[in-house]
């Protein structure tokens, strides 16, 4: 789970583990306003280290962890809550990725948060908006990384449609140029390949519509550069613009001797992929013009980790509206919350449960351990666990919702002790308690409505929770004791006691 302390740090960093190049930024706070001290951008591929079984090769796995080694320098004095990092696109796909993390946040000394597509997108198109005018009107963004592609239609600071492509100029680069050559019809190859993966956004996008078109990232900003250089524009991306581009690049006809003003030479090996899959964005798109804009994703993961230390935190809507969607009934959801919180409190230094993640994920899947319950109730927590997982919930990485799943799943009936197993080591026992305290909540609110649950005290061993309810209050409740007792065999197969009296 990712830091989530609403605090005021002085100095916050954020780390963006892309598919081309590692980048990082360390900014100073003031109330709600941002000031950038340090930017540091290092070129790995790691995409192009992912083989055909979808695994990250040794040479980029060291790649990756030199870089990171140097960016540790920077932050190793931050405190946990910080300092974010998020993995794109490259350790979405790749099948070893929890090999490399569990390096990475060794030398880190922070959590890797592995972000969907659309999680990718909101937060670029957060970014982009805080370099940007506050200008009335729907904006589309459009951020061409190493291994997929990102668009998005908001206005103001806040997105309205999100989508994520798997093309990118790292990718697009090993399939359509490996050996370097970039003549007309591979080009041609890798324009037609981009339109065909365009088809499954461009109609919800055109449907939409928008009046400005913004571009973020290195591969845009580069194309921008060129144009400037070239004195073609004023370093807006336009359809004439790509064209003389293009033309330029056929004139070389091999990669290694690209060598065009205002493109890096490191980034030279990537153009003809990035100019492939920009020119289909602008004809499926019937863009006439781009601005390349400096904003990008590890801009907007500094101001979302702002929003949550000022508690505006986006997690908190995204579970809000998944409760309204599957029509939840708050007020069981609360009484269910506040009692685990309470238990939660009592438990939490013999357990080891004294972090802000244990906390902030035992109070979601107490607010949406009944969403299955809009589908159907036999096996709700197998529904719920399936809406968790595989909804859009804004704010979270792959492993907040894989783990709260894990939650809303076990909150009933047998617990999937292994999928817990599965977890990387500590956070797996520490998740598994949480499901316990949770389980328990919600049976002292098996009986809705009105009655009153008692103050209980709870104590925690080794593998065991003894409960005490006041003097003759389970004589009186004799539904409570049974639902005990059942809740002591589920709890038996995890090789855990409960006890009551």
């Amino acid at each position: 789970m990712p830091n989530s302390a609403p605090k005021h740090f002085p100095l916050i960093a954020a780390i963006d583990l892309g598919s081309n190049s590692f980048h990082m930024v360390l900014a100073k706070t003031d109330q709600r306003e941002i000031r950038i001290l340090e930017r540091i951008g290092e070129k790995v591929q790691l995409a192009a280290g992912i083989n055909a079984q979808l695994e990250l090769q040794d040479d980029a796995m060291e790649r990756g962890l030199d870089c990171l080694r140097r960016f540790a320098q920077l932050i190793h004095e931050l405190p946990q809550g910080a300092v974010r990092i998020v993995g794109t696109s490259s350790l979405r796909v790749a099948h070893n990725r929890q090999a490399f993390i569990q390096r990475a946040e060794e030398i880190l000394g922070h959590d890797i948060d592995v972000i969907s597509g659309r999680e990718e997108a909101r937060l670029i198109y957060l970014g982009v908006s805080h370099t940007l005018a506050d200008t009335p009107g729907k904006r589309l963004v459009v951020d061409i990384g190493g291994g997929s592609t990102e668009f998005i239609i908001g206005q103001q600071f806040e997105s309205q449609l999100r989508g994520s492509l798997q093309m990118g100029c790292v990718s697009f680069s090993l399939r359509f140029f490996n050996d370097g050559k970039v003549t007309p019809a591979r080009y041609a190859q890798a324009y037609t390949a981009a339109r065909l993966e365009l088809m499954e956004l461009e109609q919800s996008l055109r449907r939409l519509g928008w009046q400005d078109t913004v571009g973020a990232s290195g591969t845009i900003r580069s194309i921008g550069q060129a144009l400037a250089a070239g004195g073609i524009t004023n370093g807006a991306i336009t359809s004439a613009g790509l064209t003389w581009l293009k033309h330029a690049v056929f004139a070389v006809g091999d990669i290694s001797k690209i060598d065009i003003a205002g493109v890096k030479p490191e980034r030279s090996a990537i153009l003809p992929a990035g100019l492939a899959i920009m020119e289909a964005i602008f004809d499926a798109l019937n863009i006439t013009e781009m601005t390349p804009c400096d904003g990008a994703l590890r801009e907007g993961v500094l101001y979302d980790l702002l929003g949550r230390h000022q508690h505006e935190d986006v997690r908190e809507r995204s579970i809000h509206a998944l409760m309204e969607r599957s029509h939840v009934d708050h007020e069981h959801a609360q009484k269910v919350e506040c009692k685990a919180l309470q238990a939660l409190e009592q438990v939490a230094v013999a357990w080891q449960l004294n972090e802000e993640w244990h906390s902030d994920i035992l109070s979601w899947a107490a607010r949406v351990h009944e969403v299955g319950l809009d589908i159907a109730h036999y096996h709700y927590h197998k529904h719920g666990a399936y809406l968790v997982e595989h909804s859009d919930l804004s704010g979270f990485s792959r492993q907040d919702q894989q783990m709260l799943a894990l939650l809303v799943r076990g909150h009933r009936r047998n617990i999937p002790k292994e999928r817990f197993d599965e977890l990387p080591e500590g956070e797996g026992q520490q998740l598994l308690l949480l499901c316990i305290l949770l389980r328990f909540s919600i049976l002292l609110h098996h009986i809705r409505g009105s009655q009153e649950v008692p103050e209980l005290q709870l104590i925690a061993g080794n593998n065991s929770l003894h409960i005490r309810f006041p003097e003759n209050w389970l004589d009186n409740n004799p539904l409570t004791v049974a639902d005990f007792e059942k809740e002591a065999g589920w709890l038996e197969r995890i090789n855990f006691k409960l006890t009551a009296e």
